[in-house]
């Protein structure tokens, strides 16, 4: 089975990408709605512990949770100390289940992936890409987008010429879905042929 690792910055495109995948039958898994369940469920406790008055009817508020880590790097380390082994865990039985059912390819949808030293265990990085104008139209589209709240957020990830770099395959989606559909297909059909 060949174990894809799927990044990209905001507004290129990367969940699209990875349903592009998915219609291809390969197994995805994603890392944001990994951490969303945990929210939910096993992280309630753990993180309700380090940081009282997060949780709200029996969830961690996301907002809440953020305005007691956000600048606060030690709270930040802690929170990461909880939370990563967790979706880490869920990663691998997700890897597991894949190999168990013959997938020929898993998708790991993580985000910070390249921020991360990850890269060993996967057998290609594919970072999803789009022109800048393309990627700010994208996220000044979204309800509540600011364009300071996007600068932010363009600030803490990594720039996407270096993820273009570092990556195996690169996936443009500036072009729209049918382009990219075609790019999705060039990657399998490639990663399938190496052994």
């Amino acid at each position: 089975m060949k174990v894809i690792g799927l990044t990209g910055s905001i507004g290129m495109g990367k969940s699209t990408t990875a349903g592009l995948f998915a219609a291809h039958g390969d197994a995805v898994w994603d890392a944001d709605s990994e951490v969303h369940r945990l929210y939910e469920g096993a992280a309630v406790l753990p993180v309700s512990q380090l940081f009282p008055g997060v949780v709200v009817d029996g969830v961690i508020d996301r907002q809440k949770l953020s305005a007691a880590v956000i600048g606060k790097r030690e709270a930040l380390r802690a929170l990461e100390a909880v939370v990563h082994p967790m979706v880490r865990a869920a990663e691998l039985e997700f890897l597991e289940d894949a190999r168990a059912v013959g997938a020929k390819i898993a998708v790991l949808d993580i985000p910070l992936l390249l921020e991360t030293p990850r890269r060993q265990a996967l057998d290609a990085v594919v970072v999803v890409s789009a022109p800048a104008e393309v990627q700010r139209e994208r996220v000044m589209a979204r309800a509540g987008m600011t364009a300071e709240k996007f600068e932010a957020i363009r600030a803490k990830q990594m720039p996407d010429a270096l993820k273009r770099a570092k990556a195996d395959y690169v996936i443009d989606t500036g072009a729209g879905i049918e382009s990219a559909a075609q790019q999705v297909a060039a990657v399998r059909e490639a990663l399938l042929a190496t052994r």
